[in-house]
């Protein structure tokens, strides 16, 4: 695990900035399809990212979480909202899941999201 997820929130940022360079095509057919899928819908925009974290946790991506947990807070995702996708993703992905689901409420948490009372 990372030791801070805005420092590699702020490191893989620069990275990817670096491939909008390179691979331009691409990184802006990403960036169009993240548009169309965040836009509110029959989903809210919030919704679909909390769904996002919880991909991110099954699959064990920490610069997902960083990313995802940085969206959430911005998007004002409540802890118990938070939790509650939290909840989902420990059921759905057994122990290894619930390890990750530990880090994405740290990661959430160290963007600003609420801290346990």
């Amino acid at each position: 695990m990372t030791a801070s997820y805005k420092e590699l929130a702020g490191e893989l940022g620069g990275k990817l900035k670096e491939l909008s360079r390179e691979i331009p095509e691409t990184m802006q057919g990403f960036s169009q399809m993240s548009k169309a899928t965040h836009a509110d819908g029959a989903l809210s925009a919030k919704y679909k990212e909390l769904m996002a974290m919880a991909i991110g946790i099954t699959v064990r991506c920490p610069g997902c979480l960083a990313f995802h947990a940085q969206a959430c807070v911005k998007m004002g995702v409540t802890r118990a909202e938070f939790e509650e996708m939290l909840q989902v993703t420990a059921y759905m992905g057994g122990g290894p899941s619930l390890m990750y689901a530990a880090e994405a409420l740290r990661a959430y948490e160290e963007f600003g999201g609420e801290k346990a009372a």
